[in-house]
């Protein structure tokens, strides 16, 4: 311990008075210049985690608003479905007058009947169709009956018009299926 002072001392004397106010300044200012820096980065880890609670405090509000809020009623959509499917052609047709042009020819196909429901299906191609027109029929095929969903939809932009474009759709209705028929008992001796 004794070599390490002696060296320090040496050092001491030889240095001059001016060296000596430097070297007392930096044994000073280094200290003072990592607690600064320690106490910047202590605050600035305390600001996010301050955002990150108040982000979170948000979010709970937000769920305990939603668990306050009296239930809505469900929309059933299986319990007001029919037996009956709905006429795909003439549903296609009112919806495409609604917006504005005329379906050529649908491709119907085979109904699929799983789990109880029965999905009728057709195919159709629209051509040359303004943008605005394809989306009112798509919007008004949507919404005008719940039992009738949009399951394929291809769209290509027209070459010739930037305006218009061409569209293949397979549009699906469902219904549920209808009971079987008992057989009715048949009379008769043996």
């Amino acid at each position: 311990m004794s070599a390490v002072t002696d060296r320090a001392k040496d050092f001491w004397d030889r240095i001059s008075p001016r060296e000596r106010t430097l070297v007392v300044l930096a044994a000073v200012a280094a200290p003072i210049t990592v607690a600064i820096w320690l106490g910047l980065s202590i605050k600035d880890g305390l600001t996010t985690m301050e955002t990150r609670n108040e982000r979170m405090r948000k979010a709970l509000g937000v769920v305990a608003g939603m668990r306050e809020r009296p239930p809505q009623p469900e929309d059933n959509v299986v319990a007001t479905m029919g037996t009956d499917p709905l006429s795909l052609d003439t549903y296609l047709d009112n919806a495409a007058k609604k917006a504005g042009f005329q379906i050529k020819n649908t491709t119907p196909h085979n109904a699929v009947t799983k789990n109880g429901f029965v999905t009728n299906s057709v195919s159709f191609q629209l051509d040359s169709l303004e943008l605005d027109k394809l989306k009112a029929f798509l919007q008004e095929v949507e919404t005008g009956s719940k039992v009738v969903a949009v399951t394929g939809l291809k769209v290509n932009k027209s070459f010739k018009d930037k305006q218009k474009v061409s569209a293949s759709l397979d549009v699906s209705t469902y219904s549920k299926e209808p009971p079987a028929k008992a057989e009715p008992e048949k009379k008769g001796g043996g």
